[in-house]
C-alpha cells in the first residue's frame, strides 16, 4: 500500500520518495506483503528457499528460481527470464512466506512456470529499462490513435514494456470478440518492436490502474485484495440496501467488492428474524410487512387496508403475534404493542456555553440600536387620520424659513455701521440715513479742562458698551478703541 506522500503521475510511477517506484522499503509497491520471519533463524540442516517473488509494473508478480544461488534480498533490482529475452523487475518477498504465496495461488514449487533468474540489473541494464518505461505514455497515446482509425470496438488501457526494450504488452478490454490482426501489424510497423495483447477483465484492470473509491480511502483491489469474487444482488438485500446502482458499483462498473465483507454477519442474524412475507392477523385487518432494523431488532408493519400508519414492533413482539396465529388466536390491533415499546432516554451532553459549535464565529453579532430620546412618539390613535407625512412636510418648510429669516438677519446687522447703532440716528420711517456725519465739535465750557476730558471719556465709554450689546457679531478691532483726548495748548488751558 503506498504511503501518503507519494503521489504517481501519468505513467503511474510514483514521485514522492523519488525512487522511480523501486524504493527497497516496500511502501511504493502495490499488494506488498510484511515478511514477519525474516529475523528468525532456520532450523540446523535446513536449506532456505531459493524461489523470490518479483513484482513489476502495477503490481504484476511472478515467482522465479534463484539456481546460482545469488544474495538477493526485498529491494533488489535482478534480470530474470523473458519471453523472448530478459526482463528487469524488484524483489518483493523472499524467505519462508513464499510457500504459503504458492500455496495460496496454487503453483507447485517444481513447476515449468517458474523461470530462472539471470543475474542482478547493472547499470546499463537498469538504463535501458528506464527508458523503456519513458516510452509507454507515447505508445498508449498512439495505439489509441490507431484504434480510432480501425474502428474497433475495444478499449486500450495500459502499455508494459520489457525490460531489455524488445516487446511491449497490450492491456485491453472489450465486450465481445475484436479481431486484431491488422491492429498488431499496424503496431509493428508503428513501434518496431514485438507486440503482444493481452485481455483482461473491468476488475483487473481497475486493480492494475489503481484509484480511489467512495468511501476515500484506495481501491482494495489494488492495494490488498488479490481474490476477486463474484458479487450478487441477493448481497445487498440481505443488507437491506436500496438496489440503486449509481451507490452499489465500484469505478470497475461492478458491483463493490466491499458488500461480501459483513455479508456473513448479516446472514446469521437474519436467521431469528421471521420471513418478510408473513401475514401478522389481528382483530383489525391483516399486516404486512415494511422494513426492520437488524442490529437494533426493530421491524415496521402496516395494515393492507390502512398504509397511512406504519407501526413500530421489536423482535420479541412480532414472534409472539406469530405464535398466537399458530394457535389460531387473533391479537387485538398493532397500537397496543406499540404503545408498550418504552424507549429508554438517553442523558445526552448539552453545551450551554456554544464551545463545541463550529459556526459560533460566523454568526454576526447583533448591534443594539440607540433610541433617539428626542423624536416624538408616534400617533398612536386609530382613529385619528393619519397625517404624519402633511405634518413633516409643514415642518420641513418652517424650518426652510427660519433659516432664510435668520440669513437675511444676519445679512442687515453686518451691514450696520457702528455709528448708527450707538447714536441711534434714524430716520421717521426706522431706516438708518446714509447722509454723511460730521464730526463732532468739543463743548466749550467754562472750568476746569481736566473734568471736561473725564465727561468725554465716559460717553465713550457707555456708546462701546452699547455697540457690543446690540451686534452679536465681532467687529473691526480699531472701531472700539478708545478715542485720544485732545491736546492741551500752551496758551489756552481750558479751552480744548
Amino acid at each position: 500500500m503506498s504511503c501518503n506522500s507519494c503521489s504517481s503521475d501519468i505513467n503511474s510511477v510514483p514521485k514522492g520518495c523519488k525512487s522511480n517506484g523501486s524504493c527497497g522499503t516496500g511502501d511504493c509497491e502495490k499488494l506488498s506483503v510484511f515478511d514477519w520471519l525474516a529475523n528468525m533463524a532456520l532450523p540446523a540442516g535446513q536449506e532456505p528457499m531459493n524461489i523470490v517473488e518479483v513484482r513489476f509494473k502495477n503490481g504484476r508478480k511472478h515467482f522465479y528460481k534463484n539456481t546460482e544461488n545469488l544474495q538477493i534480498s526485498i529491494g533488489d533490482i535482478i534480470a530474470v527470464e523473458g519471453n523472448p529475452g530478459h526482463d528487469i523487475g524488484t524483489v518483493s518477498l523472499t524467505g519462508e512466506l513464499i510457500k504459503v504465496q504458492l500455496k495460496r495461488k496454487g503453483i507447485a514449487a517444481d513447476s515449468e512456470e517458474i523461470k530462472k533468474i539471470y543475474r542482478k540489473a547493472t547499470q546499463k541494464d537498469i538504463d535501458i529499462w528506464n527508458a523503456a518505461r519513458d516510452k509507454e505514455y507515447d505508445t498508449q497515446y498512439k495505439g489509441r490513435e490507431i484504434l480510432g482509425k480501425l474502428g474497433l470496438k475495444m478499449k486500450l488501457s495500459d502499455v508494459e514494456y520489457q525490460g531489455d526494450g524488445n516487446k511491449a504488452t497490450f492491456y485491453y478490454t472489450a465486450d465481445d470478440r475484436v479481431d486484431f490482426r491488422q491492429l498488431i501489424r499496424d503496431f509493428a510497423s508503428t513501434f518496431n518492436i514485438r507486440i503482444e495483447m493481452k485481455q483482461v477483465g473491468l476488475r483487473q484492470e481497475a486493480a492494475r490502474l489503481g484509484g480511489v473509491g467512495s468511501c476515500g480511502r484506495e481501491l482494495c483491489c489494488s492495494t490488498w485484495l488479490t481474490d476477486l469474487r463474484k458479487v450478487n444482488t441477493t448481497a445487498a438485500r440481505y443488507q437491506q440496501l436500496s438496489l440503486n446502482p449509481q451507490k452499489l458499483a465500484g469505478q470497475c462498473g461492478k458491483l463493490k467488492c466491499c458488500l461480501n465483507y459483513e455479508l456473513d454477519t448479516y446472514v446469521d442474524a437474519l436467521k431469528e428474524f421471521p420471513k418478510q412475507d408473513t401475514i401478522l392477523k389481528t382483530e383489525k385487518g391483516d399486516a404486512v410487512f415494511v422494513k426492520m432494523d437488524i442490529f437494533k431488532g426493530l421491524l415496521w408493519y402496516t395494515y393492507k387496508e390502512n398504509r397511512a400508519k406504519w407501526y413500530k414492533l421489536t423482535l420479541e413482539q412480532v414472534q409472539e403475534i406469530i405464535s398466537a396465529n399458530k394457535k389460531r388466536e387473533i391479537v387485538a390491533s398493532l397500537e397496543e404493542y406499540e404503545s408498550e415499546i418504552v424507549e429508554a432516554q438517553k442523558d445526552e451532553y448539552e453545551d450551554v456555553v456554544g464551545q463545541d459549535s463550529l459556526t459560533r464565529f460566523d454568526i454576526p453579532k447583533s448591534r443594539k440600536k440607540r433610541k433617539n430620546k428626542n423624536k416624538k412618539p408616534q400617533n398612536t390613535d386609530i382613529n385619528k387620520p393619519n397625517n404624519t407625512a402633511k405634518n413633516q412636510e409643514a415642518q420641513t418648510q418652517k424650518q426652510q424659513n427660519q433659516g432664510q429669516q435668520k440669513k437675511i438677519k444676519q445679512k442687515a446687522n453686518f451691514n450696520k455701521k457702528p455709528t448708527d447703532q450707538v447714536t441711534g440716528n434714524q430716520n421717521s420711517e426706522g431706516i438708518n440715513s446714509n447722509k454723511p456725519k460730521q464730526k463732532k465739535q468739543p463743548i466749550r465750557k467754562k472750568g476746569n479742562g481736566q473734568q471736561i476730558q473725564k465727561a468725554q471719556q465716559n460717553a465713550e465709554n457707555k456708546d462701546v458698551t452699547v455697540q457690543n450689546t446690540t451686534n452679536s457679531k465681532p467687529k473691526n478691532k480699531n472701531r472700539n478703541k478708545k478715542r485720544r483726548p485732545p491736546k492741551k495748548d500752551a496758551n489756552n488751558s481750558e479751552n480744548v
